[in-house]
């Protein structure tokens, strides 16, 4: 069942404010010159409204129209007059001479503006404007033409008014190129509201829809048949409702890939690490996304373990299951860790093993603290040896409990020595 919040959102969206224009003011300037001196046709822009991106800035441009006929100018709801006081009853003190001028600058002015675009045609002065013909000459004059930032758009925009509601970070989305245009020319009523009470059906929280759209706008253009097959597969692969849902939020890409693409990542985890349905389930279930991600790292990552490292097949399986994160290691860093562990701190596979934890570990910390250690003359990880130190405590242990616990020491003491590394 849809939440509250999500339920408001799609009530609130079904009421359209329709205002309609009682009149469209036309002024004259006095300062008209021969014929069509001065005149601009009207300006052309994108009638969807588009959105250009130049690297990581965004420009947004509007689908307004402003037409401009002479020095005569359409304005917008509820128009005001554009010229001063003292000029407003200019109309009435003109001569017939200056008049004739005027409409003659007008009459040339629509012609060529009907000539050089597929507008139709400007209405006369005395010409009363329908509610049709002011809503293609009208332009809301609190909407800007461009702007870099999606919040100038917020108050006009039903969508980005109701994503800012959810919580969604519109300014995380608009430094990347194309989700600018494309939310701005989304539809909250057909094309958020569906998809946003799929994800609440599934069991996704609310505060999971607002990190879910913040970092993967782009399932708001999915296929709903689409998303309810790749749901229906997981839960076909025998993983709970729950587990689907908190995939989901972990891993808000995880729905934009097709169906034979999850079947291909989940055959290929159970193939390379020789592991059994359930058990690659275990692994993909804490690590989600591996589902989305490259193979090649992965492919990498267990070239490395076993043949530079030296871990035996059964060895890289538990150590995976333990930690599923070691599949998208850094290279560089593991090999940095196992030397040091290995060559340095004289530390045996077996060990290694149990402990895979360490490799999550920051290289200087594990220096650190086995150098103090050393120092000590504590630094023993024979696990068959007295005073015997496991890597995890090494390791793991905030560094007062580090020096409490293992190396009975002041924090004071270790902090001394970091300064004479």
């Amino acid at each position: 069942m849809a939440s509250s919040c999500v339920q408001q959102l799609c009530r609130r969206s079904t009421s359209h404010l329709r205002s309609k224009t009682s009149c469209v003011t036309l002024l004259y300037s006095t300062h008209v010159q021969n014929h069509v001196a001065g005149v601009r046709t009207a300006d052309k822009t994108n009638a969807g409204g588009d959105l250009i991106i130049h690297g990581n800035h965004s420009i947004f441009h509007t689908s307004q129209r402003r037409q401009q006929v002479g020095v005569c100018y359409y304005s917008g709801y509820n128009a005001s007059p554009l010229l001063p006081t003292e000029h407003r009853d200019t109309k009435e003190l003109m001569s017939t001479d200056a008049l004739s001028q005027i409409k003659d600058a007008q009459h040339l002015t629509e012609t060529n503006a009907r000539l050089e675009t597929d507008e139709a045609v400007y209405p006369s002065a005395s010409e009363e404007i329908t509610d049709k013909g002011a809503s293609h000459t009208m332009v809301s004059s609190t909407l800007p033409s461009e702007s870099s930032s999606l919040r100038d758009y917020v108050d006009e925009s039903e969508t980005l008014s109701k994503l800012v509601q959810l919580g969604v970070k519109l300014w995380k989305l608009e430094q990347r190129p194309n989700v600018g245009t494309m939310l701005l020319k989304l539809d909250f009523q057909t094309d958020v509201v569906p998809r946003l009470l799929f994800l609440k059906e599934m069991g996704v929280e609310d505060s999971g829809l607002a990190y879910i759209l913040s970092d993967n706008p782009f399932i708001l253009k999915e296929d709903l048949e689409n998303l309810h097959a790749r749901v229906n597969y997981l839960k076909s692969q025998k993983f709970s409702p729950e587990t689907v849902a908190s995939m989901v939020t972990r891993a808000p890409y995880l729905l934009n890939f097709s169906v034979k693409r999850l079947d291909n990542r989940l055959a290929f985890y159970q193939q390379q690490l020789g592991l059994n349905s359930s058990k690659t389930r275990g692994i993909v279930a804490r690590l989600p996304r591996l589902l989305c991600g490259s193979l090649e790292p992965v492919k990498e990552t267990l070239r490395v373990c076993k043949i530079e490292l030296g871990f035996k097949e059964n060895e890289i399986q538990h150590m995976v299951m333990l930690i599923p994160k070691l599949l998208t290691s850094n290279k560089r860093k593991l090999t940095q860790i196992f030397d040091y562990l290995h060559n340095t701190m004289k530390v045996q596979h077996h060990l290694i093993v149990k402990f895979p934890q360490v490799f999550n570990s920051r290289l200087l910390r594990i220096k650190e603290r086995h150098l103090f250690l050393d120092y000590l003359g504590t630094a023993q990880y024979d696990s068959d040896q007295p005073n015997y130190i496991s890597l995890d405590r090494l390791a793991s242990l905030p560094d007062e409990a580090f020096c409490t616990e293992v190396a009975s020491a002041t924090l004071e003491d270790f902090i001394m020595f970091q300064k004479t590394m």
